[in-house]
């Protein structure tokens, strides 16, 4: 049972399914944990992913998504990791265990779910729709006259993939993650998107009146 229990790293972000996330380690309880789900990784048995959660001081939110390691892309010689993680399944937490000596890091119990049977993709002209605004978006951002993006078929968890590349609310982003529902929670993410859009026009414009390249905060 001590294995089936998912390590828990609290952060104040939030993770969504298929998202890439660099991560530097360097407290000691989590190079512990880092090197434990390796470990597992290495011998494939036991817990080999661990849970990011989105924390405000010390409250966690119950709802996070698991973090797969790609790779690890530098160690240091004080036991500091760079590691490549992506996200993977989406969790709730039914109850937290104890950190003790053996296991100096949080875990949990938890429950992993996905998105209720047949409504795990959206339909095709609001998937069309949604890729549209996010071109525009990103040339925005990018203040590029183009801009290439690639969101192959199928478009399950095409949200998310969206979500992952763009300045939102992280309450926001925390409230996708409990969506099981492909269709609603695209039709949120355009919404924001919608909304967004002129608050970045809005910023350029100052900038551009201000002569500065500052950066301004963006709420979606």
């Amino acid at each position: 049972m001590e294995e089936l229990l998912l390590p828990l790293f609290p952060l104040d972000m939030v993770l969504v399914p298929e998202e890439p996330l660099p991560l530097h380690i360097f407290e000691e309880r989590y190079k512990r944990m880092i090197g434990d789900c390796l470990k597992a990784k290495a011998e494939e048995s036991g817990q080999q992913e661990f849970g990011i959660v989105f924390a405000k001081g010390e409250e966690m939110q119950p709802v996070g998504c698991g973090a797969r390691i790609v790779n690890v892309t530098r160690k240091y010689v004080d036991g500091r990791l760079d590691i490549f993680t992506v996200g993977t399944r989406r969790f709730e937490i039914l109850v937290t265990h104890q950190e003790d000596e053996t296991t100096p890091y949080p875990r949990a119990a938890v429950t992993f779910f996905d998105d209720d049977e047949g409504h795990d993709t959206p339909a095709e002209p609001d998937a069309g729709h949604a890729i549209d605004l996010f071109r525009q978006i990103m040339q925005k951002l990018h203040k590029a006259a183009e801009m290439p993006i690639h969101l192959p078929k199928p478009y399950r968890y095409l949200s998310f993939r969206i979500a992952a590349a763009l300045p939102l609310d992280l309450d926001f982003k925390q409230e996708l993650l409990s969506v099981r529902d492909e269709s609603d929670r695209l039709h949120q993410v355009t919404d924001a998107i919608e909304a967004l859009i002129p608050q970045i026009d809005m910023v350029q414009k100052t900038r551009n009146k201000a002569g500065g390249n500052g950066n301004a905060r963006i709420q979606s």
